[in-house]
């Protein structure tokens, strides 16, 4: 089932490019056709940065480590458990990203079945939160440039900062 999803994303990735639009229009087309948006969503720019929201980074622990936005929390999308989750009140406003929006979609409609009832999902992820010259930090909580692209294919979306792919 992922590898299949992962075939689809390198087709319509490859399909989008090779009708050489621009960038943003790409990448929104991207997004159009790979998210359900059954879930309540926000852009990177309409992000209260000062807000009490927790953010929650919904992917795999290898890309968190890279960077991540200051004080979000890991939870992972593989192996995601609510556990990581049980100190957080249902009520309170949760926003869940990862790079691009597909993977915290996902976990958005989990903790929405789980009965969260304030949580969206960010929008473009990570990669657009950079493309807007937002900061990300280390895991030492230093600002850093460098984020975590997945692999070329997804690290075409980030145009910003340093791009790692280990």
């Amino acid at each position: 089932m992922k590898r299949n999803v992962i075939l689809i994303l390198f087709v319509v990735f490859n399909i989008i490019s090779n009708a050489q639009l621009v960038q943003n229009k790409s990448f929104n087309a991207m997004l159009a056709t790979m998210l359900s948006h059954n879930v309540k969503e926000v852009g990177p720019k309409e992000v209260d940065r000062d807000s009490t929201a927790v953010f929650l980074d919904s992917r795999e622990k290898t890309e968190y480590n890279v960077s991540h936005l200051k004080n979000a929390v890991w939870v992972g999308y593989d192996d995601f458990d609510l556990n990581r989750v049980k100190n957080i009140a249902k009520d309170k406003k949760v926003i869940v990203y990862c790079s691009v929006g597909y993977r915290s979609e996902k976990i958005t409609e989990k903790l929405n079945k789980a009965g969260y009832t304030n949580v969206s999902n960010m929008v473009g992820g990570i990669f657009e939160w950079k493309n807007q010259n937002n900061a990300v930090v280390d895991n030492t909580g230093a600002e850093t440039q460098k984020v975590h692209a997945y692999n070329k294919t997804w690290g075409m979306w980030l145009n910003k900062g340093e791009k790692v792919y280990n």
